[in-house]
C-alpha cells in the first residue's frame, strides 16, 4: 500500500517527517526518476525513493547483515564440496548473498544482502569502499617493508598495493599489522606479505568501509541500520552532499 512520502523517508530512520517535507519542498526527493511533490505517495515495496539521487533503503523488502564469518566457512551460497558456507548463518528468508567474498581460511566481517544497489556499491571497485584487516606477520616488517606495500608490489595478476599500512604491536615471534585494502583480490593480503618476507598467520576484516562492530563473534550476526546502509552509500560517494544534510 502506498504511504505519504514524508512518512517513509522518516520510518526509514534518517530524518524526521518535517526535515523529509523540507527536502521535498525543494525538489530533492524523487519517486521513480520523478521529482516529487509534498503530498504524493510512494509504495515501499515497489518504489525507488532517492535524495539528490541517492536511494534511500524505504522498502522492507531489503535487508543487509553484518556477519563475522568463521574460520572454514566458504563466502558463497552454495558449495559443491559440502563445506559450510556463509549463507547457512543468516536467516533463510528473505534469500541474500555475499557482499564480496573473504577466504575460507580468513574470518571477520562480512555483508550479505539482496540489496542490489549496495551490493554493487560495496564491491565496484569504482566506489572506492575500503576494507580494513589486522594481519599477524612473521617476523618484524620494518619502515620498508610497509612502504613497498603501500607504494606497490609486483603479484602474478598485477601490481597490487595498500592505502594504508601500520604495525599496532610486537612480540619476539612476529607483529600485528592493521592495513587498508581498497580492492578485493583474491587472497591479496597474504600474497602481499608473502612477496615482502612476512608471511601471515591469521588475517581478521575488522571493518568493511565504515562498518564495523567489535561486540560481534566468530557466527554472530545483525542486521544493518537504515543509517548504516546510508552510510555505505555516502562512503562510495553517491550523493556526498545529501549526506552531509542527513547529519
Amino acid at each position: 500500500m502506498s504511504e505519504r512520502l514524508q512518512k517513509l523517508i522518516s520510518a526509514a530512520g534518517l530524518m524526521s517527517r518535517r526535515a523529509a517535507e523540507d527536502l521535498i519542498k525543494a525538489g530533492r526527493v524523487t519517486i521513480d526518476g520523478r521529482v516529487a511533490r509534498l503530498g504524493d505517495k510512494a509504495d515501499p515495496h515497489s518504489a525507488t525513493v532517492a535524495v539528490d539521487g541517492v536511494p534511500l533503503p524505504v522498502s522492507p523488502d531489503l535487508v543487509t547483515y553484518l556477519l563475522y564469518k568463521p574460520l572454514g566457512v566458504i563466502s558463497s551460497a552454495s558449495d559443491p564440496e559440502g563445506r559450510p558456507t556463509v549463507v547457512e548463518l543468516v536467516p533463510p528468508q528473505p534469500r541474500v548473498v555475499p557482499v564480496g567474498r573473504l577466504d575460507y581460511d580468513t574470518e571477520g566481517l562480512l555483508l550479505l544482502s539482496n540489496d542490489g544497489t549496495l551490493t554493487n556499491a560495496v564491491t565496484h571497485p569504482r566506489y572506492g569502499i575500503h576494507k580494513t584487516y589486522l594481519a599477524e606477520v612473521e617476523g618484524q616488517p620494518g619502515p620498508a617493508a610497509l612502504r613497498q606495500l603501500r607504494e606497490g608490489v609486483e603479484l602474478e595478476d598485477g601490481t597490487a598495493r595498500v592505502r594504508s599500512a601500520r604495525v599496532t604491536t610486537r612480540s619476539r615471534t612476529g607483529a600485528q599489522v592493521e592495513l587498508v585494502l581498497g580492492e578485493g583480490r583474491n587472497r591479496e593480503v597474504r600474497r602481499l606479505f608473502e612477496a615482502v618476507g612476512h608471511p601471515v598467520r591469521k588475517l581478521v576484516r575488522t571493518a568493511i568501509g565504515p562498518i564495523t562492530d567489535r561486540s560481534l563473534r566468530a557466527g554472530q550476526w545483525r542486521r544493518l541500520t537504515n543509517s548504516e546502509v546510508h552510510s555505505l552509500y555516502a562512503a562510495a560517494g553517491l550523493g556526498a552532499e545529501h549526506a552531509r544534510n542527513l547529519t
